[in-house]
């Protein structure tokens, strides 16, 4: 059947591979007679093996498991290799009579004592002997004695059956009929000759059909092949699929029509019967699947994994039992984990399972024991996959609600819940928990970053945390020590006894049904003496185990390495030195394994493996190439034990299961170049260099030139469907193409691939794809890499609000990237080439950009940095660690390594808010203050909290909490001050040095720690200075402020150098307080809000409203620095000085941060963005500083160094919102940072100011007239001034209606023909006309009044004189100027942020704040729909626009989104988050600019399929997000007929969104 065998291999396989990939499986063929001579084909031990396959694939495959073609030939029937004593006894009885048969047998078979029973083995036949004609006779004398023997009852039937099967007959068997499912994932394909009986003596037929040695027909085999097929066709009718051939001569000639048409046939039959099968049992898997599946296997497995290493168990009884007393001791109280350590292969995972398994017993009641082998699996090797896994696994076992999506989104907020779930878990007095992680050193990250971020340094009471290490070179024992400081919670797993050590051999050899004879047993333990080790213990016994009783072994290595080589020796003289040395080193090799399939894939494309195993015979096929199956499995037989199965998305992988042989391997096969070859051929196979058809050359042996052959490896796209990814492919790659050297591959195919980056991040996550950066960037030398690394990083804000979703992804980098395009061509570039490519062919509604408008790489803002369940109330850096210590709402303080932007430790204990945090010891530890009255000391290295420290006196709420805090390392003392008391604490001792309590009446307002003076200075409410001793704590004066009289103090900072302190008072009052008296510094026009100094004292900073003011040391104290204030534009929050003193960085209410230089005596360098809430920390480390708000979760890292560096991205300065735009975007206008009576004008081509207009007054609102090339400036006081784009003379001037009346609001005509200028309750509407040199203004050719209270907040004006316009209250009207007659529109329910009118002047678009759109018919003066969208961040509308062909409606909402609508049916067609708030949005032909308050143009274009029937929901990712239409015609309709309204569409806005799901959408047409 060689032809049927080729054709499926080259035709049928691969379609049935490409079906399977698409459903997420791994296509196999198991065919063990593929590429081999006939003699191996019928051996006895491939029989066995061919079996043991079997017995594999029905076990694992979920499609097609066995497939069986049965032509004309029943096949030899294979020796035994192995006959039970008891029956050879009655074979040999009946072979008395036949001396030299029984010779024959009794020379071919030795008894060998070891077996369990003793059994007779098959000798191989002896060098020279001719094996063909003896291997038959002797088959044929094992067949008549066991006939013989089963007429005589001697033997059962299916004894006598080891000697009359043949090969296909056993697998037949053991495939289809013996199994109560042979029809499920089995196919017999038959194939019937028609005539044959006629012609089977001639000689073309008898090469079909069996024949005996000397070429006759062997009769005997077809009867056996006849019944066999009457018994398929019997019992499995199912199964069978025949084929009916016409008798030929010439019946297998490649030009036979009929036999090429019937091959075409088998292969088409074999798809479908195959696909259909896969189809069949994945219903089943989907219908039977539950909800946490993926749970329950990862429990399986490692359950499985336990009972399989426990299986051969002894010793250590003292060890467990020590070990039970501790955990009894420690049950009902706080404690540190327990940390089993010895070095690799001692015996500490099987203690760790036994403890799992007799955990009840050791404690004495019931518990929860949880069990991870860490590496054994992919959710085991990752910490972030682990300790979701347990979470999930403890929440279930308690009954406690499953961790929310929120918490899954970043894992600090995993951590965190962890934490939690112990404390949950230890207060609900329930089973205890135990957690039992062996080799944490096998964790991904411990590997990578030696720090364990996630481990509780203490564990609450009934909870125990086991954890086992190895003490290695490594330095992982150290690492572990650094964490847990406690001594006693080390155990070592020492070396087992002889007497153990020989129990344990036993032990597996009784396992293994093997034996040993005394010689043998002496010599094994002469081998070993007194060894301990199990892990030696365990190679001596595979070693041992393959002894028979009539060999004498060669002694065995001493030492583990030692015996590691001699089994890689014996290996490679039964398999081939190349063959194993290949196999173990792409093993090695692999990044997490291989699975079998791949391996073979991979071998088939080594050349050398493949001219190594075709030395000495021809490969079956002249069109393709595969390295032999059989190779394989006879050498993964052989490893045993030593091959580690591990699962990884979703499939079997093979590793190397013992460090010490991976170290052999490694030494071994991977030294010098050997290394990189097998990297690139591995490379090779996951690129899918060679497959699809692709022929490789090779010049085989026995050839002499070169073929070029079909090698049928996996093809190895990256998606093999629309939702499968090529996981395998995204995982191994990059490792192979950087190991093997091949870097511009890597570059073009990984790093500067969108494809590739777009389906690793959708695939995995955001933190997968910057794994890969960060794997290849060190060896990398390419600054494109970086760029790309960093604009990724700063993607993260995005993906965690809307999902990784290839549009958003493409979206995110292009508009980060752009601005590198042209002078990063080689890698930026092509990546933004690759993501227009993409916009192009989108089939969905999207806004594509055509320029640059997010942050960029290479600007100051590093990182947004997500972690915490609450908001951020205090920040301090250890800039010697680079370590940034972050307090929370909810008690937790999380410590972040800022170089590697990951979290280090969590540090839980508080119970309440975090107050304070300092750092000190040179970054190595931090003391924390708490609302819970508490002092908390910790090692920031080791994550170990060294004391606590109850500070409060009473748990009264109402008594005040400490509000400052001061370490005095000098004198390791720590004091904590509140309204009502000082406390100062020995910081080795947490003793109390003394305490001070104030007067509840008269409670101190600020106290500082003058060190250099040795003194405490307070200031009560009522004014009353205190001087202390803060050596002891003494009173040594009292005295009253004399510069300020009955005044509040609202904040305090000392001046350390001067022994002085700096208050600010509410009535805006500065004083200068010292022990000598005090005096007023100044007196600012508003309280006064904080102080700050700089590092040096030689600067203040004092915020008070919206300013910031600057002073200068001086002898007397501080003096005024600059003669103008800086300026926010809402209050200023706080403020940090910068390195050097050249920089002053402040923070205000409005979440914006603003830059100043210092140096440029005031000058506004820079602009940046919070996290969208008030900004209320910033705290700084070195040029690095941190921005947070007590409103937000996340915080922001920004590098001061590269504030004034030029960039090619330069944002222009603006903090108003005030903006406008000329020239098709060249030119951006707003009002000028620090005088606000100028207008700049700012070249976006050059990133600098052009030019600036000089207004008189401040502006209120700008609008520009694009064809008139007008730009009209609104004033405060009332005037509106116009200025000619292209000349700076001849400015026009409109004076107000009333005096000083400010401008709220202006607006042109979409003609540019009208100008309404709006005040409070005024609206003038004005004329322009064409002019020379400059249009001409005319009027007010109209003004009215509105007669309203409430205020104009905005307007649109008509060509024919009509006015929309929105008040501050939600009211919406039109104003018919020539009537005179106005229109009341339905009101929203929040001030109207923007009107806009349709370019056909038909229709107008109102938008409120309470994120409501009414589009509006101004022909019916009614609303045609109410477009509402609400999600979680929405926070309203900031304005809109219609395209220019009114179709849709583009719109910028306060969340810091753009949202596109369809006017024909209110269908809400794309969402589009952009980092900062939209000032204005300006149509263009096909998409719009907008100026953001980033200080960036957005310029996109709007691509909207015509058809929009498989239009994606644009709101899939968010967690809570409904959009409604309400259309007026329909409820119309349904009122005349009285048909009920859709129920849902009140409903609806309260559900919660899955992200699984469609959207929630509420659409009435």
């Amino acid at each position: 059947m060689d032809a049927e065998r080729e054709a499926l291999q080259s035709m049928a396989y691969p379609e049935v591979q490409t079906f399977c990939q698409k459903h997420g499986l791994m296509f196999e063929v198991v065919d063990l007679r593929w590429g081999i001579r006939n003699t191996e084909a019928t051996d006895h031990m491939t029989t066995e093996l061919c079996l043991e396959e079997l017995d594999r694939c029905r076990k694992t495959s979920i499609g097609p498991a066995f497939v069986a073609l049965v032509g004309d030939q029943y096949g030899p029937c294979p020796v035994p290799p192995l006959i039970e004593e008891k029956e050879w006894e009655v074979l040999r009885a009946q072979l008395t009579t036949r001396p030299r048969d029984l010779e024959l047998v009794a020379r071919r078979f030795r008894r060998d004592e070891n077996a369990v029973p003793p059994a007779y083995v098959l000798q191989a036949p002896g060098a020279g002997e001719a094996r063909g004609p003896e291997e038959s006779t002797l088959s044929s004398v094992l067949r008549s004695g066991a006939q013989q023997a089963h007429r005589l009852g001697l033997i059962t039937q299916e004894q006598r059956h080891h000697y009359h099967r043949s090969v296909i007959e056993w697998e037949i068997e053991r495939g289809v009929l013996s199994s109560a499912d042979g029809d499920q994932g089995a196919t017999v394909f038959l194939r019937e000759i028609q005539d044959l009986n006629k012609h089977i003596l001639e000689d073309c037929a008898l090469k079909m059909v069996d024949r005996l040695v000397d070429g006759c027909l062997d009769t005997d085999a077809q009867n056996l092949l006849r019944s066999l097929k009457g018994r398929i066709a019997e019992t499995q009718p199912g199964v069978l699929k025949a084929h009916h051939l016409p008798w030929s001569r010439d019946l297998v000639n490649p030009k036979n029509k009929a036999h090429a048409r019937y091959l075409k046939e088998l292969g088409e039959q074999f798809v479908a019967r195959a696909n259909h099968q896969v189809l069949e049992h994945l219903r089943e898997l989907e219908a039977a699947r539950q909800e946490l599946e993926w749970l329950y296997q990862e429990i399986r497995h490692h359950l499985w994994q336990s009972a399989e290493v426990t299986r051969t168990f002894c010793g250590r009884q003292e060890l467990l039992a020590q070990l039970g007393q501790r955990l009894r001791q420690n049950d009902s109280n706080p404690h540190t984990p327990q940390v089993l350590f010895g070095p690799p292969g001692i015996g500490k995972t099987a203690l760790m399972c036994k403890l799992a398994e007799q955990m009840p017993g050791l404690l004495g009641h019931k518990t929860v024991t949880v069990l991870r082998l860490l590496g054994t699996s992919q959710m085991s090797s990752d910490s972030r996959k682990l300790l979701k896994s347990i979470c999930f696994q403890v929440c279930l076992a308690y009954g406690l609600p499953l961790p929310p999506v929120q918490v899954l989104d970043a894992h600090t907020r995993v951590v965190q819940f962890f934490h939690s779930l112990l404390h949950t878990v230890s207060y609900r007095n329930f089973e205890t928990l135990v957690l039992l992680l062996d080799s944490i050193e096998d964790l991904d990250s411990i590997h990578h970053t030696r720090r364990v971020p996630w481990l509780p340094r203490r564990c609450p009471p009934r909870v125990h945390l086991i954890l086992s290490v190895s003490s290695g070179q490594r330095g992982d024992l150290d690492t572990m020590r650094q964490m847990l400081t406690d001594p006693g919670a080390y155990w070592e797993v020492k070396p087992l006894s002889g007497n153990q050590g020989q129990e344990m051999i036993q032990l597996l050899l009784v396992a293994a049904r093997r034996t040993l004879s005394l010689v043998q047993r002496d010599l094994l333990w002469a081998s070993l003496p007194e060894c301990g080790h199990p892990g030696r213990l365990r190679l001596a016994f595979e070693e041992a185990r393959k002894w028979a009783s009539f060999t004498m072994p060669a002694p065995l290595s001493t030492t583990a390495e030692e015996a590691t080589h001699q089994l890689c020796a014996r290996l490679e003289q039964t398999h081939g030195q190349l063959l194993v040395a290949h196999v173990l080193g792409y093993i090695a090799s692999s990044r997490h394994g291989l699975s079998e399939a791949e391996l073979k894939d991979v071998l088939s494309l080594d050349d050398d493996v493949l001219q190594a195993v075709y030395q000495d015979w021809s490969p079956p096929s002249r069109e393709l190439l595969r390295f032999p199956p059989l190779l394989w499995v006879r050498l993964r037989r052989d490893l045993g034990h030593y091959l580690a199965r591990r699962p990884v998305d979703g499939f079997t992988l093979l590793a190397i299961a013992h460090r010490q042989l991976a170290e052999v391997v490694h030494e071994r096969y991977l030294s010098g170049p050997e290394r990189a070859k097998r990297h690139g051929i591995l490379a090779d196979f996951f690129s899918g260099a060679w497959s699809q058809g692709t022929k490789k050359l090779i010049t085989l042996p026995l050839v002499g030139k070169p073929l070029n052959l079909d090698r049928k490896v996996a093809p190895q796209p990256l998606w093999f469907s629309d939702t499968v990814a090529n996981l395998r492919k995204l995982e191994e790659l990059p490792y192979h193409l950087l190991r093997s050297g091949r870097i511009e591959e890597l570059k073009q195919e990984v790093l500067g691939s969108m494809s590739w980056i777009s389906c690793r991040g959708i695939s995995s996550s955001i933190e997968g794809l910057l794994d890969d950066f960060d794997l290849c960037t060190p060896h990398v030398d390419s600054p494109e890499v970086g760029l790309v690394r960093e604009a990724l990083q700063l993607c993260r804000p995005a993906v965690e609000l809307r999902g990784m979703e290839k549009s958003i992804l493409y979206t995110e980098l292009l508009a980060r990237l752009h601005f590198f395009a042209t002078s990063h061509p080689a890698l930026v570039g092509q990546l933004c080439q690759q993501a227009q490519s993409w916009f192009r062919v989108c089939p969905h509604p999207v806004l594509v950009p055509l320029g640059g408008f997010l942050q960029p790489p290479g600007g100051p803002l590093l990182a947004t940095l997500t972690g915490c369940h609450k908001g951020i109330t205090a920040m301090a850096w250890g800039l010697e660690e680079k370590l940034l210590a972050v307090g929370t709402q909810d008690g937790i303080i999380v410590v972040w390594d800022m170089k590697e932007q990951q979290v280090i430790h969590v540090l839980t204990g508080h119970t309440g808010e975090v107050r304070c945090v300092n750092v000190f010891g040179k970054g190595t530890f931090a003391i924390s203050a708490s609302k819970d009255h508490t002092l908390r000391l910790w090692n920031l290295l080791s994550g170990q909290e060294k004391f606590v420290i109850w500070d409060g006196g009473s748990k009264s709420p109402t008594e005040p909490q400490i509000w400052s805090l001061h370490v005095d390392e000098a004198n390791k003392v720590v004091y904590s001050t509140s309204g009502t008391k000082i406390n100062a604490w020995n910081l080795e001792t947490a003793e109390l040095v003394f305490h001070i309590l104030g007067d509840a009446s008269d409670p101190w307002m600020c106290t500082a720690v003058l060190a250099s003076q040795a003194r405490l200075l307070t200031v009560s409410k009522d004014g009353v200075v205190s001087l202390w001793s803060s050596a002891m704590g003494k009173l040594q004066g009292k005295q009253h402020l004399s510069s300020i009289k009955e005044q509040t103090s609202t904040c305090a900072v000392s001046v350390q150098k001067e022994g002085k302190m700096v208050i600010g008072f509410s009535n805006g009052s500065i004083s200068l307080v010292s022990s000598e008296g005090d005096r007023l510094l100044e007196k600012l026009p508003d309280a006064v809000g904080f102080l700050v100094v700089s590092e040096d004292e030689s600067l203040l900073a004092a915020g008070f409203g919206r300013s910031v003011r600057i002073f200068l040391a001086d002898s007397q104290g501080f003096h005024r620095f600059m003669a103008t204030d800086l300026q926010h534009e809402d209050t200023v929050e706080t403020a940090v000085f910068g390195p050097e003193n050249n920089l002053i960085v402040t923070g205000s209410r409005d979440a914006f941060i603003q830059v100043w230089s210092l140096s440029e005596q005031g000058s506004l360098v820079g602009m940046l963005e919070g996290i969208g809430a008030p900004v209320n920390l910033l705290a700084r480390g070195g040029a690095l500083v941190a921005s947070a708000s007590q409103q937000s979760s996340s915080f922001k890292i920004w590098d001061l160094s590269k504030i004034q560096k030029p960039s090619a991205s330069a944002p222009f300065l603006d903090r108003t919102g005030l903006t406008a735009v000329s020239h098709n975007g060249s030119y951006v206008y707003f009002p000028k940072i620090g005088d606000r009576n100028k207008v700049t004008i700012w070249d976006l081509a050059e990133g600098e100011e052009q030019d600036s207009l000089d207004t008189s007054n401040e502006v209120r609102c700008l609008e520009v007239a694009e064809q008139a090339k007008l730009l009209f400036t609104g004033l405060i006081s009332g005037i509106v001034l116009v200025f000619p784009l292209n000349s700076r003379q001849d400015v026009m001037c409109i004076p107000p209606p009333e005096a000083r009346k400010a401008i709220n609001c202006m607006s042109l005509s979409k003609s540019e023909d009208r100008l309404a200028i709006a005040y409070d309750n005024i609206i003038l509407v004005l004329d322009i006309g064409p002019g020379d040199p400059c249009p001409v203004i005319d009027g007010p050719t109209y003004t009215f009044y509105t007669q309203l209270p409430e205020t104009i907040s905005s307007v649109a004006v008509l060509t024919d004189y009509r006015v929309v316009y929105g008040m501050t209250n939600g009211d919406v009207f039109l104003y018919e100027c020539a009537n005179s007659k106005v229109f009341p529109l339905e009101a929203h329910g929040s001030r109207v942020t923007c009107v806009e009118v349709s370019h056909r002047e038909q229709l107008a678009v109102s938008g409120s704040e309470e994120a409501l759109l009414c589009l509006w018919d101004l022909q019916a003066c009614k609303w045609k729909f109410e477009m509402k969208y609400t999600s979680s961040y929405c926070r309203g509308v900031q304005c809109a626009c219609f395209s220019k062909d009114d179709k849709y409606v583009y719109v910028g909402l306060k969340d810091r989104s753009i949202i596109v609508w369809s006017v024909l049916d209110g269908t809400l067609l794309a969402v589009q988050f952009v980092h900062a708030v939209v000032n204005r949005i300006i149509p263009t032909s096909n998409g719009f600019i907008a100026p953001t308050r980033h200080g960036y143009l957005i310029r996109e274009r709007f691509q909207c399929p015509s058809s929009r029937a498989s239009q994606q929901d644009p709101l899939k990712n968010f967690k809570k997000a409904v959009w409604m239409v309400k259309s007026r015609q329909r409820e119309e309709l349904a009122a005349a007929t009285g048909t009920p309204q859709d129920p849902g569409l009140e409903s609806s806005q309260g559900n919660e969104r899955k992200s699984n799901k469609h959207s929630q959408i509420c659409l009435i047409v």
